[in-house]
């Protein structure tokens, strides 16, 4: 005899390497990051190196999963920044994004101690959003299928 409750099977399918099971690998931090960009791409695997202590989950803003997980992030966001969640939903997007980062990596704070000086924040910013805008000429050619939305910081004026 049953209690009334049924088991049904888990189904998740993955397309291009991409799971559809939305749940996350339960780390503490989540980095969402441009998976067409090359060079964000470079970074990245050396980000995996050395988070040896496991603490960031990091997934291309491609993932089928990023729009469920993180509702309250505009999807135009992640064209625009890497964006970093972390616990309790709090969020953090380009130049805030990596010094954060450096706090929460092994030895970030080697590198991480020169956002504290008063006028590398908004260095640190002005340099991010040039990056951004062009992200995708550096390591990338003609042959690239891959083009950057048109994106307006409204600081290039």
């Amino acid at each position: 005899m049953t209690t009334g409750a049924q088991r049904f099977p888990v189904v998740r399918f993955v397309f291009a390497g991409q799971s559809s099971d939305c749940g996350g690998e339960g780390r503490p931090w989540t980095l969402v990051y441009d998976g067409n960009c090359k060079v964000c791409g470079r970074l990245v695997r050396l980000l995996e190196r050395w988070d040896r202590r496991k603490r960031i989950e990091i997934i291309p803003s491609q993932n089928t999963c990023v729009l469920a997980r993180f509702p309250w992030i505009p999807a135009e966001a992640y064209a625009e920044a890497v964006q970093l969640i972390g616990p309790g939903g709090r969020t953090s997007q380009g130049a805030e994004a990596i010094e954060d980062l450096l706090g929460i990596l092994p030895s970030g704070w080697i590198i991480g101690w020169i956002f504290k000086l008063p006028f590398v924040g908004k260095l640190a910013d002005k340099f991010y959003r040039w990056f951004a805008r062009n992200r995708y000429r550096f390591g990338c050619g003609e042959h690239c299928q891959y083009r950057p939305q048109r994106l307006d910081y409204g600081d290039a004026r």
